[in-house]
This record gives structure tokens, C-alpha cells and sequence, in this order.
């Protein structure tokens, strides 16, 4: 009975040991560790206003997906993954998954990939949220924060747009959660173990590494 005991003590503080001393990475630039955003609603296109509402203005850094900073594949993936949609990190690769939709049919929340202005070229590296009318917002590494855009503005954003996706239904009752290609599977962590870039700390001197 006692070596039982014994044995369960020390398993006990073996699980106090390695969970209470877990070693969390101090932030370092660029942090290509990938925090997997808390749900904390609904998918809804107001979510996705509000989320985006208490964004704009925050500081562009590479590799960020907030709730700090963020760069541009890492603010979409911040917004649709607090509604519970996990999409993945990077713009190339959330390009391949949704339903894709013209120009002219686009609606709030939809999303725009960018590339180059070659039109030969399918490279994708940029990604940005449509608003309507023409205005979208996007983690700019350009003006160093998320803003907002309009196409008429910045017309070269017009030739460098490579194609749009959907993820959530006009109606709200939908999720377009399917891929055109395979996706390599995401390692993702949290702040336990993780420093994002927080409110404080410097600014990168380049916006890209």
C-alpha cells in the first residue's frame, strides 16, 4: 500500500513538475511561432466589423496574428479563427481554401489575394478583408499598421489582385471550408509557451525580415 502511495506522489509531482515549469519563448523578431486564436463568437459578418473595428491602427509586423500586431494573412486568420473557422496561417495557402467568387460579386468579408503585377505570375503575398464599395482593409507592411483601402486610391492593387474567396455565406448559414488543394498541416501554440509582439516593445526598423 505504501509503494502505491509512493508511486502516486511522485507521479503527481512529476505532472507539477513539467506543467508548472513549462518554458515560454521570450518574443524575438520574427516570431514564426503560430498562436491559435481563441473562439470568442459566432460567424457573423457583425463579428467580423467589431473584431475588425478594434484592429484598425495597430502596428504591421511579420509573422504576427495579434492580438497586438499582426501582419497581413495573420490579422484574416485572427478574425475567422476568434468565429471558430480555422483557416490556415498564410495568404497562399487560404487562397486555396473557400469558394471563389468575381470582383463584381464580392460582399463584406470576403477576401482579396494579391500578387505581383504580373498577370503570367499565380505567386500569392498579400491577402485583404472587402468591406464594399470598393474599400477593404488589410495589415499593410507598406503603411506599417492595419488600415484601410479603397481601389480607386491605390489602382495598383487592381492589377495585383489574383483571385477572391468566401468563406461564409451571404445568408450566414454556410461555411466554405473546402480546399482546391492540399494544405501542410499547421504546428500551432499558444501564449503559454509563446510571446507575441505586445503594445511596448519596439518596432521592427523593416517591416519584412
Amino acid at each position: 500500500m505504501k509503494t502505491v502511495s509512493s508511486l502516486f506522489l511522485a507521479l503527481f509531482l512529476s505532472t507539477l513538475f513539467f506543467t508548472g515549469c513549462a518554458v515560454k519563448k521570450p518574443y524575438h523578431y520574427p516570431n514564426y511561432d503560430i498562436i491559435k486564436p481563441e473562439k470568442t463568437c459566432k460567424p457573423k459578418r457583425k463579428n467580423i466589423q467589431k473584431l475588425l473595428n478594434s484592429y484598425i491602427d495597430k502596428p504591421y509586423v511579420w509573422a504576427e496574428e495579434g492580438p497586438d500586431a499582426f501582419d497581413c494573412s495573420g490579422l484574416t486568420y485572427n478574425i475567422y479563427g476568434q468565429m471558430g473557422m480555422d483557416i490556415p496561417r498564410v495568404a497562399r495557402d487560404q487562397a486555396k481554401m473557400g469558394k471563389k467568387i468575381a470582383f463584381q460579386n464580392l460582399h463584406y468579408g470576403d477576401l482579396i489575394f494579391f500578387g505581383s503585377t504580373n498577370k503570367r505570375s499565380k505567386r500569392i503575398n498579400h491577402v485583404g478583408i472587402y468591406l464594399g464599395n470598393g474599400w477593404f482593409a488589410h495589415a499593410s507592411s507598406k503603411e506599417r499598421k492595419v488600415t484601410i483601402t479603397h481601389f480607386s486610391k491605390e489602382p495598383k492593387y487592381l492589377k495585383r489582385m489574383k483571385t477572391c474567396k468566401r468563406y461564409l455565406s451571404k445568408d450566414e448559414r454556410s461555411k466554405y471550408m473546402t480546399c482546391d488543394a492540399p494544405l501542410k498541416k499547421m504546428k500551432v501554440t499558444s501564449t503559454r509557451y509563446t510571446t507575441p509582439w505586445q503594445t511596448g516593445m519596439k518596432l521592427p526598423r523593416k517591416a519584412v525580415p
